[in-house]
């Protein structure tokens, strides 16, 4: 890749002269010198320099994010050409949304790293919206998302793994004794927490409404899912969460599960790549996804 173009990157990144110099092992005047090279390139400046920071202005702001872009496919086409020659190895960036990249991936990751020791991942969890814009913009491998990413066109995407979400109470709430099927009608005065808009949960937890033909009179938003737990184990409210997410505090009996109608609730996750050439890595681990026993053993063990 571009000296200038790296040295660019790595100062945005740092906001510091000094400490970009000492991430690239370089002098300090080399990487100021390079930065005036790049800017009479471009033709304007990109940074803002004070005595007390260094910052992108709006020049910068769009050559650093086209530059991140660059920078991702360049290293996606190394990575290619080494494969032509060598065995699955080298750095694999994964991305996942919360629920799959808190609850299911670590195990998935294990058997990777076990049976792969030459790879080398690296892992982003954001919410769906986050994960797919980054394999979007080449600074991601591969995503793994719930829901349905609706500014999908320059994504391949495929359904790998089918998940189920259930309403989930404390064990003192006053439906948790009745095992009978119930309405979710009777929930209507509960307070629900929600992860935030643009999460795959939340989308989720809105389409199972809307095809209830109910919708919450009271809704907390959460960025995380751990915190929803917390606070339903506490009696705050009740919940839609992944079955995933809730084994451990069944199996302690810390929450419990409602039988309502249209649950459990079953949604999809899917595999989203930006590109028709994949690395030897990126074709393992998707291909170890596909073969999960740990998405078995973990529906399982939920049911159980």
């Amino acid at each position: 890749m571009d000296q200038q173009l790296q040295v660019f990157i790595e100062v945005a990144e740092q906001k510091n002269f000094s400490r970009a110099a000492e991430e690239l092992h370089m002098t300090q005047p080399a990487v100021s010198q390079y930065i005036r090279s790049f800017e009479e390139s471009i033709g304007v400046r990109l940074l803002e320099r004070t005595n007390k920071y260094v910052r992108l202005n709006q020049a910068g702001e769009i050559v650093y994010h086209h530059a991140k872009e660059i920078a991702g496919l360049y290293s996606k086409m190394q990575n290619l050409v080494d494969d032509l020659a060598n065995k699955a190895s080298g750095p694999l960036t994964i991305g996942a949304s919360y629920t799959f990249g808190e609850y299911v991936l670590p195990h998935v990751l294990s058997k990777l790293v076990a049976d792969y020791p030459s790879i080398e991942p690296q892992v982003t969890i954001g919410n769906t919206a986050d994960i797919a814009e980054l394999v979007i913009t080449h600074q991601l491998d591969v995503g793994l998302i719930e829901g349905h990413f609706k500014e999908a066109a320059p994504l391949q995407n495929e359904d790998f793994a089918e998940d189920e979400m259930y309403i989930v109470t404390s064990i003192d709430h006053p439906l948790s004794q009745n095992k009978d099927r119930q309405s979710i009608t009777e929930l209507e005065d509960d307070i629900w927490l929600l992860r935030e808009e643009g999460s795959g949960t939340r989308e989720a937890a809105d389409l199972f409404f809307s095809q209830s033909g109910f919708y919450p009179k009271r809704i907390m938003q959460f960025s995380s899912t751990q915190p929803i737990k917390e606070s339903v184990e506490a009696g705050l409210g009740v919940s839609l969460l992944s079955q995933w997410a809730i084994q451990k505090e069944l199996r302690y009996g810390n929450l419990t599960t409602l039988s309502v109608k249209g649950t459990p609730f079953k949604r999809h996750f899917s595999i989203v790549t930006n590109s028709p050439f994949q690395t030897k890595a990126l074709q393992v681990f998707i291909e170890l996804l596909k073969n999960s026993e740990e998405l078995t053993v973990l529906n399982m063990e939920t049911k159980t």
